[in-house]
Formats: C-alpha cells, sequence, structure tokens
C-alpha cells in the first residue's frame, strides 16, 4: 500500500504527514480504538462505496460495546468518507474509518480521554494476493484460538482484541501460509484473522455461527443474502475442524479479502484444489455487482460525490 495525500482527522483534511496523534494516546498504549474496513469499487461513475450504511452502523454499534462515543453524526462521517476520496482523487480505495481515545490519563480506564476520529483512503489491491481470486489461497489452521465470549466482544470491531490476529497472521506466515484460520475456545472453526469462513458440503454453505467468537461480518452476510438468491442452502452452524478438510470447497470473505478461494488447508487440498463451481456463482455475483456488471438490487453502493 502507498500513501495518500490527506486523511481527514477531527474535522478536517490534512496532509498525510501531518495526521498524526501523541505518544501518550491512550489508544497506543491500550488499543483503545474502533475502526471499519470499507472498499470503494471503480465504476463508470466514479468510485462507489460498497455497503457504507452498513458499515457506520457497525462503526457506531462498536462503540456502543466499548462505551466510547463518536463526536460526529453517521451523516457527517459518510460526508468525511466522501470528501477524502475526492480530495486523494481516487477512483476505488480501501476506506478505514478509526475512532480512538487520545491523551487524559495513563489509567487502564480511558473513559475520561477525549474521543478522536480520522478517515484514511489508500489504494489496495487483491488483500491475499493478485492471484488468489483465481487460484486461491493455502491456509493453516492457527494455534491461537479466539477469544471466550466472556473475555472479548467478538461482534465488535475494536482494536486492542487484533492482537489475537495478529498472532494468527503472523504464524500463517512464519508456516508459509497465506493466511490462519482460527478455532473457537471449543475447538469449533471460527474465522481468519480478518475474514469469515465458508464452506460447501454436498451443495451446501456452511459457515460459523456468531456464537463461535466471529465477527458479523458485512461480506458474510451480502454472500448469504446472495446465496438465498441462487437456491443454495446455507447453514451456520457449529464446523469441526475436519469440516476443513473435508469440504468440497472453502473460502473467505471479508471487505478486504472480497470472496477469495481456499485452495488447501494444513496441506491438505479442498476439494479439487480450484476455484468451485458454487464459489464461482457467488464471485460472479459479488464481483458483478461491484464492478457495476449486475444491477445493484440490494442498494449496496453508494457513490462518491463531493
Amino acid at each position: 500500500m502507498k500513501s495518500s495525500e490527506n486523511v481527514w482527522l477531527d474535522g478536517k483534511l490534512v496532509p498525510w504527514e501531518q495526521a498524526t496523534v501523541h505518544v501518550a494516546s491512550h489508544a497506543i498504549h491500550y488499543g483503545s480504538s474502533v475502526f471499519e474496513g470499507i472498499r470503494a469499487y471503480a465504476l463508470p461513475s466514479g468510485p462507489t462505496v460498497f455497503r457504507l450504511d452498513a458499515h457506520l452502523e457497525r462503526l457506531w454499534n462498536s462503540c456502543k460495546v466499548y462505551r466510547m462515543e463518536i463526536p460526529y453524526s453517521r451523516e457527517a462521517i459518510a460526508r468525511a468518507i466522501m470528501e477524502t476520496i475526492i480530495a486523494n482523487n481516487h477512483t476505488s480505495c480501501y476506506i478505514r474509518p478509526v475512532v480512538f481515545r487520545g491523551w487524559e490519563t495513563f489509567a487502564v480506564n480511558g473513559l475520561s480521554c477525549p474521543t478522536h476520529v480520522s478517515v484514511i483512503t489508500v489504494e489496495i489491491g487483491k488483500y491475499l494476493g493478485p492471484d488468489a481470486l483465481e487460484n486461491g489461497v493455502d491456509v493453516g489452521v492457527s494455534s491461537w484460538r479466539r477469544m471466550a465470549p466472556d473475555t472479548y466482544p467478538a461482534a465488535a470491531k475494536i482494536g486492542g482484541q487484533y492482537i489475537n490476529s495478529q498472532f494468527i497472521a503472523m504464524e500463517a506466515a512464519d508456516h508459509g501460509y497465506s493466511e490462519g484460520i482460527a478455532l473457537d475456545i471449543n475447538g469449533y472453526v471460527s474465522e481468519g484473522s480478518g475474514e469469515n469462513v465458508f464452506i460447501v458440503n454436498r451443495g451446501e454453505l456452511y459457515t460459523p455461527p456468531l456464537a463461535s467468537s466471529i465477527l458479523d461480518g458485512i461480506t458474510r452476510r451480502c454472500v448469504i443474502t446472495l446465496a438465498g438468491e441462487l437456491d443454495i442452502p446455507v447453514h451456520a452452524e457449529a464446523l469441526p475442524r475436519e469440516s476443513l478438510y473435508l469440504a468440497d470447497e472453502a473460502f473467505f470473505s471479508g471487505s478486504a479479502a472480497e470472496i477469495t478461494p481456499i485452495r488447501s488447508v494444513d496441506g491438505i487440498t479442498v476439494g479439487s484444489g480450484k476455484r468451485g463451481p458454487i464459489t464461482a456463482k457467488l464471485m460472479d455475483q459479488f464481483f458483478g455487482i461491484v464492478e457495476g456488471k449486475v444491477a445493484d438490487r440490494h442498494g449496496w453502493l453508494t457513490q462518491a460525490v463531493g
């Protein structure tokens, strides 16, 4: 990724190099931030943001869980996102709104700290590699488990929780995998370091439930909607580890990963080792919508305007 020219910080655009925080900020010391990852796609009409309303809703919900009030309205943050995209002359980009606690105290309880908001946009390619969508990726089951439901709120995108994801991703890289898949506290399949997981078995789609310590992924919801339109049965249920090995197909979903096929798990080939027919159908529908080739029948796209 390359830096952009401008960042929206606390109400105004500033040059990238000036978008800084103090080293005493609570977020640096304790991970007290909430964020979203959003994509804008290049359409003939200009850059178009995918699922903007759903992402902002989740941003607000995460802050509610974390007891951090955003000092701007949703409409103001939506405008800030559009303003930043236009100011950076993006045709497509990755958007990272961040809400974080600044300096007031070194106490673990940071409720007294001021709340800052930033919107960062950068150009991004395919998250798991340029060939991932066509050839799939090799992944490994991580030795790191996802958190128990009474330790961290998995439904919230809180920065400090992503230390767990970093361990999963670093271990995967150390073992030569593109990504890792974590199990939950009960040993069932949870999610990747930053993606939801789906498998296909006998023509039906399976994905871990919210109770398996997963993020309620926005792209995950889109996949479930598209599967319903294609008459593909969908089951959200606890999946044992071996279901990954026995699947006919498997794929990741996420704002960054989009829909990325999984070629192998722990060195065991998934299905034929190629993108399977159901994965291909879902990808065709998904990318057809975000690339403007298929009608946006669900209102998932928002045109970036100044």
